[in-house]
């Protein structure tokens, strides 16, 4: 989810309710009915206006923050829709019909899905590393050649499964 209007709602709630950083992250630990919440720091680089301030966090965080300043979370965020700019496609024609291909239309590199995720590249050979141990293929991991490709979509949904698995 991004911030709305670099976060200036965020702080009009909080200041509404009477709320600073510190107490903010302790509601979102009531509200969360894991009881975690968030950390008073990941509270404070989301609701902030300084130069460490994201205009990005989970939708876990817009949740617990929107939450617990009892906002609809819309009020406070917009969703992050990813598009590229360009074609990652690996199709080619030939002889100028289209080939069916088994990949998919947009496919990544590990360094632009790093960028993508907002993890590190060596995240991510963990993740590979750890399904491959698991006898599994990680989802959206791609070879191309002796290439590593990327789909997205894929990726994203894995992760999603695996968040409501554990």
């Amino acid at each position: 989810m991004r911030r709305l209007d670099k976060g200036a709602p965020l702080r009009a709630a909080m200041k509404a309710a009477g709320l600073d950083i510190p107490r903010l992250a302790a509601k979102t630990k009531e509200v969360d009915p894991t009881g975690e919440g968030l950390s008073g720091s990941y509270v404070g680089f989301i609701v902030g206006g300084g130069k460490s301030a994201r205009e990005e966090c989970s939708d876990r965080a817009a949740e617990l923050i929107a939450t617990a300043l009892d906002k609809g979370v819309t009020e406070l965020f917009e969703p992050v829709v990813f598009t590229l700019r360009e074609s990652t496609s690996t199709r080619r024609s030939q002889t100028g019909e289209s080939v069916k291909s088994p990949l998919p239309e947009q496919l990544m590199d590990q360094p632009t899905l790093a960028q993508f995720l907002r993890k590190s590249m060596s995240w991510i050979d963990k993740q590979i590393q750890d399904a491959k141990e698991r006898g599994e293929l990680w989802p959206g991991l791609i070879y191309v050649g002796s290439s590593r490709r990327f789909d997205p979509h894929a990726v994203l949904d894995g992760m999603r499964r695996q968040r409501t698995a554990a």
